[in-house]
């Protein structure tokens, strides 16, 4: 009983509901480990009953919690009558962090980190469409083996101007660890806090035009190109440690060419802004390209970023701590390059970026942020209908009580820089801002544990931020949801994810769910990087391929049937809606039909899935494999495998059928009728359809679609 207490004060579960009516007791031992990274002894009975103590005399004496919120008009909880504000009233402090100081009728003082935070964070200016795209599969004739920033760019103001598209949504491009081979996932950085400088545009750097090794220059370029040529043309797998490679050293020939006053004032502003943890993150590199990227290894001295070896090593290594900082530099100015596109072309929202759970254990972030990480837990998920295994993502999390007393620091800085150059953000695992399933080192996921995080602090946080950026947010919540929490984020304006297949009646048919009874906040797609294309699904292939690999756990003839049983009562309900007045069997219709559905709900976002709109066959990733499936490495292609230019893309035939099903992309909405810019139509059929170069074109809605 001391124990499930003493968990109970530190946000630790000691049971869980994985299912109505099935309550799962949490082990001891899981306990007991949890306790120990969050700094509370509770190896025995008594040193239980030593840590409630402790517990209850902290609590007794503490006038604050350590950080308090403010959210809207609404009172501030946890100020009670006994505390009096001094200096400015807490309801004239405008929007911020601010440092707040109360006094005890008894004489005694206390201070604590007041959030003041708007009621929700800014929703999309009217419904909107745009494109889903994991950014290292878009590769143009300019691209170095991968996509690039600059391929971002061209994809936003095209899709803009031509398409009236109002976002594209890509891949955390987040900092990966270094190393060959590299981890290709980007769901598992060195680093959330900066993006990693190998989706830069080389070629786009001002400095490139004035390198004096042109010899050596153009031999990079050749070798680029043949990278490229690999992928596209010999179908090879792209490889972003050869991409690296070449990039760096042509970063390297273009670091020695002197900025201009202008470029030099505007990186020293970099560098202030940024502060210390840019210093650290370009001193983790620096330090990996000697002693390698696990920093656990390195000499004891340099495990510490404070230590007095770690400065001699900053300075030691001063020029290779300054180009890792320029690398950042550029490219944090080509993603603003790239949203400035974005919103120039008449998008509405722009580049949506996302934001991975959590980082590498061996990266620059755990590194330079060890007291604000649980030693030895790792992130996960229990195990569920589909896992029976559960899951261990590798993920240190944050510690709650670290984040509370620090006013959140940590998460507040992430989160500004990453909604620098960014119209809206999502959240993969959004749930985790409530709490997060921690698997201590060693153990199997099924003896892990939920850990609770103060979710009133952590939206609020949000909320600031977002308003301060003008950004929409965007929760990732498929899965297993903790009862209220879709509630709470709705609540403050964070828009949810809709997945077509999995949205049915649960609570009554279990039938498709009618287009009028999905929720309006959300971003409404077909599929994920995670989940078969829309093609693969309507043809069963995705099926075959996990029986290819043997993922299934039924037999095959089983899961066809399932799969066929699926996607037959989908296609007769889209029938019943009229969605799909072409001919049945046709599977662009069918594609096209499924889009319309989405049409037909009330979501404030649609997420047209890239490979869907040219018939690409394959997932970008299968969950359950690691070298199975080349996770990560596929170029966007059409139905035949074959790699296609992102100038391909936009000119392909079946992706401008697909468009056309969208207002305001040339089309007639809904009704899937109509004209618009057909590949290789000039620019006046292209304004013509946009409704003029840069701004957006007249919206009506399509029979059965809502537009706000």
């Amino acid at each position: 009983m001391t124990l499930a207490r003493l968990a109970a004060r530190h946000g630790v579960a000691t049971s869980y509901s994985p299912s109505a009516g099935l309550t799962v007791d949490v082990p001891d031992t899981t306990v007991i480990a949890v306790l120990a990274a969050l700094g509370v002894d509770a190896s025995t009975p008594a040193a239980q009953r030593r840590a409630l103590a402790d517990a209850d005399a902290a609590d007794a004496g503490r006038l604050l919690p350590p950080t308090l919120v403010r959210r809207g008009a609404r009172p501030v909880p946890g100020l009670s009558d006994e505390l009096t504000v001094i200096g400015t009233p807490v309801d004239e402090l405008p929007l911020g962090v601010h440092e707040l100081t109360v006094r005890h009728r008894d004489g005694r003082t206390a201070r604590a980190t007041l959030v003041v935070a708007p009621d929700a964070v800014p929703q999309p200016p009217g419904r909107t469409h745009g494109f889903l795209v994991q950014l290292y599969s878009l590769l143009s004739t300019h691209s170095w083996g991968m996509g690039d920033l600059g391929d971002l760019a061209e994809l936003a103001s095209w899709s803009g101007r031509t398409l009236g598209s109002g976002f594209v949504q890509v891949n955390p491009l987040h900092a990966a660890v270094p190393g060959a081979p590299s981890d290709p996932s980007p769901y598992r950085p060195s680093s959330r806090r900066f993006p990693d400088p190998v989706h830069l545009r080389v070629e786009a750097v001002p400095e490139y035009a004035h390198v004096a090794e042109r010899a050596a220059l153009d031999e990079l370029i050749g070798r680029a190109a043949n990278l490229r040529q690999r992928v596209l043309g010999k179908g090879e797998l792209i490889d972003r440690d050869a991409v690296w490679e070449l990039k760096r050293e042509a970063l390297e020939l273009v670091h020695r060419v002197p900025l201009g006053p202008g470029r030099r004032a505007a990186y020293c502003d970099f560098l202030a802004e940024q502060g210390r943890a840019l210093e650290d993150h370009a001193t983790w590199c620096a330090l990996a390209e000697r002693h390698g990227p696990h920093w656990r290894r390195w000499p004891e001295e340099l495990r510490d970023p404070r230590s007095a070896a770690t400065a001699r090593a900053r300075r030691e290594l001063i020029d290779r701590v300054d180009f890792h900082s320029w690398l950042a530099w550029l490219t944090d100015t080509q993603l603003a390059a790239a949203q400035r596109a974005a919103r120039e072309a008449g998008m509405p929202v722009g580049l949506v970026h996302d934001l991975a759970v959590g980082v590498h254990p061996e990266g620059a972030d755990a590194w330079a942020q060890q007291d604000a990480f649980a030693p030895g837990m790792s992130v996960g998920a229990p195990p569920d209908a589909f896992n029976a295994h559960g899951q261990d993502w590798g993920l240190p999390p944050w510690r709650p009580d670290v984040l509370a007393a620090s006013g959140y620091a940590p998460f507040r800085g992430l989160l500004q820089g990453l909604l620098r150059t960014a119209g809206a953000l999502r959240i993969d695992h959004v749930m985790g801002l409530f709490r997060l399933w921690w698997v201590p080192e060693g153990h199997p996921p099924t003896d892990g544990t939920y850990v609770h995080y103060d979710a009133e602090a952590m939206l609020a946080v949000l909320a600031l931020e977002a308003h301060r950026a003008g950004a929409v947010v965007i929760g990732e919540d498929l899965g297993t949801v903790e009862p209220g929490v879709r509630e709470a984020l709705a609540e403050r304006g964070v828009l949810g994810t809709s997945v077509l297949w999995f949205e049915r009646d649960w609570a009554g048919t279990g039938r498709p769910l009618a287009p009028e009874d999905w929720r309006s906040g959300c971003v409404a797609t077909a599929t994920t990087h995670d989940l078969p294309s829309t093609a693969a699904r309507l043809t069963g292939e995705h099926v075959q391929l996990r029986h290819r690999l043997g993922l299934l756990v039924n037999p095959l003839a089983q899961e066809q049937g399932a799969a066929r049983a699926e996607v037959a009562e989908w296609l007769a309900h889209l029938q019943r809606l009229g969605l799909l007045p072409d001919a049945p069997g046709d599977e662009e219709a069918e594609v096209r039909a499924v889009y319309r559905f989405l049409l037909r709900t009330p979501a404030r976002m649609v997420g047209v899935w890239l490979p869907d709109a040219v018939g690409d066959r394959r997932p970008q990733n299968l969950p359950g494999t690691w070298d199975q499936y080349p996770n990560w490495r596929l170029p966007v292609a059409g139905p035949d495998a074959q790699p296609l230019t992102l100038e391909a893309i936009t000119a392909s035939p079946r992706l401008h059928g697909l468009m056309r099903v969208f207002p305001g992309a040339g089309g007639a909405g809904v009704a899937g009728a109509g004209g618009g810019a057909e590949p290789g139509a000039g620019c006046g059929a292209a304004s013509a359809a946009r409704g003029g170069a840069g701004r957006a074109g007249p919206r009506t809605a399509p029979p059965g679609a809502r537009l706000s």
